[in-house]
């Protein structure tokens, strides 16, 4: 019986630290060594982390990232042969490469033949496509090449049959989006049935930037069985043993990791992503204002999970209008995380503030105007504590509020990463019931019901005026989140969606709100990429834009 065995290694590669991605890789040599591997195999890009944006355009850049693995190639002299992903410099042109190095030395270049560019993707604007790749022997069996998207078209999965491969490696840089999962799943399945061929798909971990990459590696065996699930969010070691008994190759069954379901992906992506976008950046600690609401105390949660709730700060910036129920709520709930609170009243600011402007308001009514110096007023606060303490800001605001523009540039916008950035609001509230009712050992945080009720049933409100609630300004978060996903997931015409059951008014209300909204989320901070439409990347309008999609009488 013919035998080979790789190890695939499901990383977390940090963007631009090549020293460090290469020091992982060589850990990861180290074990595969000593379990008797033949082939290690690393993500997509590894080498110098994913997406890498127009940095790959620096040949500096791309020179580092070639010479941190030709240092890394000589580690092989002894076994095993080791696949990584790394950027390409050839005659001028770049490519998404995999290195293949072995007996010392680089031995082979795999380029990348298929480039998506949809979504987050904007690989043709940095690469060039290499031609469709053919099989390379590894321990005498002929291991197929298939960079990520190569693995999505049966073409590049037909060359290498064609071509004499027996197993198909599949090194990916694959971002986390809500049920994507299953799309893979089904994606790479075809593959297995078409080529009838193994197949290990190895996907890179962690989070960069709004992007969060939740590995969740498998090995499918001929006919589509799955031999192995990696864990999902987490660092690991596939040690992948195939056997080829003169009917082919297949791989020996090994762990079968749970696969989370949506509420559990999304919680862990957030919090994956919020971690590594503080440790990557060099904090250790986050600030943000508490105000008694869902919002605020989902991202503390989130937060004491992501980093230990010693490093989140709660600080509650109360006006004239805070309830004594927020300020209750707000203590209660920082408490129940176990992170430190403060109190910050804002009162004495504001009024200042409005004494400097009372003479230039003279004559005008109190409105959004005097509304916002408060919230501006906090997120001045915010930033200087975040100044002075070195904390990293985190803002609160909901995909819902992020959509429509209900919130405050400059003010409850102030902040550096915004965990709830792709998060309707009445997934906020369903996430909070998930929190409170779920524990796993990935949290820091402490378990139990650590959001109190009263912040997820009571009515949400800004509270910059007496008896304000979100529904004065806004429909019903159930009507408005509908309408919205119609508009943003779906694109969706109006007349779709009054069709479908929704008033003409408010619908046309929504999408006037989120049209004219597009300059302020031009300028909010970065969040958590969960969904297939996220804001940033994933859809992206002109601020000057005077297109309007109205209801036309013959549409009704």
């Amino acid at each position: 019986m013919d035998r080979i065995k790789i190890a695939a290694a499901q990383l977390d590669a940090t963007v631009g630290d090549v020293a460090g991605n290469a020091a992982k890789a060589r850990d990861a040599l180290a074990e595969a060594r000593a379990s008797g591997a033949d082939l290690l195999v690393l993500p997509e890009m590894f080498i110098g982390g994913y997406q890498l944006q127009d940095l790959v355009r620096k040949p500096a850049f791309i020179e580092t990232c070639r010479r941190e693995v030709e240092a890394l190639a000589t580690g092989t002299a002894d076994g095993p042969a080791v696949l990584i992903g790394c950027p390409l410099l050839e005659e001028g042109l770049v490519f998404n490469a995999v290195y293949l190095l072995r007996d010392g030395t680089v031995d082979t270049v795999f380029r990348k033949h298929e480039l998506p560019n949809y979504g987050v993707f904007d690989e043709k604007r940095f690469f060039v496509p290499g031609p469709a790749p053919g099989p390379v022997t590894i321990a005498g069996v002929r291991i197929g090449v298939a960079i990520c998207e190569d693995a999505w078209f049966p073409d590049v999965a037909e060359t290498l049959v064609e071509t004499g491969a027996e197993i198909i490696v599949v090194p990916n840089g694959s971002p986390y989006a809500r049920n994507k999962h299953d799309v893979r799943m089904t994606v790479m399945v075809a593959r297995v049935v078409e080529t009838e061929l193994p197949l290990v798909y190895l996907n890179l971990v962690g989070g960069q930037d709004d992007q969060c990459f939740d590995g969740g590696s498998f090995v499918l065996n001929p006919g589509g069985a799955l031999a192995m699930q990696g864990p999902f969010f987490e660092e690991a070691m596939l040690h992948c043993d195939f056997e080829n008994a003169g009917e082919g190759w297949r791989c020996a069954r090994g762990p079968l990791e749970t696969v989370p379901d949506e509420w559990e992906a999304d919680y862990h992506a957030m919090v994956l992503s919020l971690r590594d976008y503080v440790s990557k950046n060099g904090f250790e600690r986050v600030v943000l204002g508490m105000s008694g609401g869902v919002d605020s105390a989902l991202v503390a949660t989130i937060a004491a999970d992501a980093l230990g709730p010693e490093n989140v700060w709660c600080v509650m910036l109360p006006s004239r209008y805070t309830s004594d129920h927020s300020l209750e709520d707000a203590a209660e709930c920082a408490n129940r995380i176990g992170a430190p609170y403060v109190s910050l009243p804002i009162g004495p600011g504001v009024e200042a503030i409005n004494g400097s402007l009372e003479d230039f308001f003279e004559g005008t009514e109190p409105g959004v105007a005097e509304e916002n110096i408060q919230s501006r007023l906090r997120g001045l606060y915010l930033m200087a504590l975040s100044n002075k303490f070195g904390h990293l800001l985190l803002t609160t605001g909901n995909k819902s509020e992020v959509a429509v523009g209900y919130a405050t540039l400059y003010g409850d916008m102030s902040g550096a990463y915004n965990p709830l950035k792709d998060l309707y609001k009445t997934r906020v509230f369903e996430t909070c019931r998930w929190r409170n009712a779920n524990h796993r050992d990935w949290m820091r945080g402490n378990p139990g019901t650590v959001i109190p009720a009263r912040i997820i049933d009571k009515p949400p409100s800004a509270e910059l005026r007496a008896d304000q609630k979100d529904e004065d300004s806004l429909p019903p978060y159930e009507v408005l989140d509908a309408i919205l996903y119609r508009l943003i997931e779906g694109d969706a015409k109006i007349g779709d969606i009054v069709r479908a059951g929704y008033e003409t008014e408010t619908v046309e209300k929504v999408a006037t709100l989120l049209r004219n909204s597009e300059f302020k989320r031009f300028q909010s901070a970065p969040g958590t990429k969960l969904s297939p439409r996220a804001f940033w990347l994933e859809r992206r309008y002109p601020l000057t834009n005077r297109f309007r999609d109205r209801l036309h009488a013959n549409e009704g």
